[in-house]
């Protein structure tokens, strides 16, 4: 258990800079963050103790049960015939529900979580997401 501003001053930054990281921790159920303080989970001691490999698996079963972007990106994925998606279909579905800025970045960061964690592969020419690349592993 740690204090979020006596954290944030040791590493040098502002608490409300710390708040977003502290509440992707809590998205991927790997801190939970309770009346100013964040504490790492079960989960997230076990990420941070895990080898590069480990935390790869770790951090794509945390994405897939509690993200729900990159959960439905790897469905359609899984369904189509080709296991390819274009992102277009997904920042459109974004932008229902958010600007289209808000959307840009909301696909972005899935793209870089599903790249980590080898659950899909993007190709930023064809925008398109595919298992192309990590099937080869």
């Amino acid at each position: 258990r740690a204090d979020l501003p006596a954290l944030a001053s040791v590493l040098q930054y502002e608490a409300d800079e710390l708040l977003p990281l502290g509440e992707t921790l809590q998205l991927l159920r790997f801190a939970e963050l309770e009346d100013g303080d964040i504490r790492l989970t079960e989960q997230g001691r076990n990420f941070v103790h895990a080898d590069t490999e480990e935390r790869k698996q770790i951090f794509a079963a945390a994405a897939l049960a509690n993200v729900k972007l990159v959960a439905a990106i790897r469905q359609v994925i899984d369904e189509r015939w080709n296991h390819r998606a274009s992102a277009v279909r997904f920042r459109d579905e974004l932008e229902d529900h958010m600007s289209p800025e808000r959307a840009e970045e909301t696909l972005r960061t899935a793209i870089s979580w599903g790249r980590y964690a080898e659950i899909y592969s993007y190709d930023e020419e064809a925008q398109q997401f595919s298992l192309e690349d990590i099937e080869e592993e």
